[in-house]
């Protein structure tokens, strides 16, 4: 159960992890909420170790270049149309000698709705997990925010909280591995803040330290994704919905 504090002040932006880089989301994009007649769809590469990766939707291919582990497709921040209805989805390594299984899956796509695909775990255990990206236009100029944990670990490990400096308070809390939590509402401001994913209850262990730089642009929806190796490399990726 994840538990959701709002702070009365901030912003978010983009950071890193354990190393330091940032990103710009200022672009425009346009979309159009509601199609009547197919779906949006995303899809997120957590797999640690992926490489060559590509998604299928009824045997058709969506990206034209292989996707590795940390990548968003489309990167633009808005997903790629899907008839509605029943689809068959295969994502797989295209190298003959791959480790990585192949992962089919079926989803019934709803008119008009959004969703997230995310692949995780290892290349030599991929699975995925598909959620509804609920796309939600503010009518103030605030943005919103949800959070996925996608770390891997063989065994079993604490769920984590997201800390915000600025705030001094938790963002999320409690978020299990594998969780995809409920999108909150941010000010959309030029500050900046830090956030700390730490395990649920320590408030002295960081696990991966997020800067956040710049502003959020008003009105859309971002996704911050905890990935990696939980006994290696921790990283954090922030990417745009709409």
């Amino acid at each position: 159960m994840n538990k959701i504090i709002l702070g009365a002040t901030g912003l978010l932006m983009t950071g890193i992890a354990l190393v330091s880089c940032s990103k710009s989301f200022d672009s425009k994009i346009n979309y159009t909420l509601g199609n009547e007649k197919s779906s949006n769809v995303q899809f997120f590469v957590a797999t640690v170790g992926a490489a060559r990766n590509y998604i299928y939707v009824d045997s058709k291919p969506m990206n034209g270049a292989a996707l590795t582990a940390g990548t968003l497709f489309p990167s633009a921040g808005f997903g790629f149309s899907v008839p509605t209805g029943m689809r068959s989805f295969l994502i797989r390594d295209t190298l003959t000698a791959t480790t990585q299984p192949q992962i089919s899956f079926a989803q019934n796509m709803e008119i008009g709705k959004s969703y997230t695909v995310f692949s995780y775990d290892t290349v030599n255990a991929a699975k995925q997990k598909t959620v509804v990206t609920p796309i939600v236009i503010p009518a103030d100029t605030t943005c919103r925010l949800r959070f996925a944990n996608f770390i891997y670990n063989p065994n079993a490990i604490p769920a984590v909280d997201v800390f915000s400096f600025n705030r001094n308070t938790n963002l999320f809390t409690n978020v299990a591995v594998t969780d995809v939590t409920s999108f909150v509402p941010y000010p959309s401001a030029l500050l900046t803040d830090t956030l700390y994913i730490r395990p649920t209850g320590n408030t002295t262990t960081n696990l991966v330290k997020y800067v956040l730089t710049g502003g959020l642009t008003q009105k859309r929806s971002y996704t911050l994704v905890y990935r990696g190796s939980d006994r290696g490399t921790k990283i954090a990726n922030l990417f745009a919905n709409y």
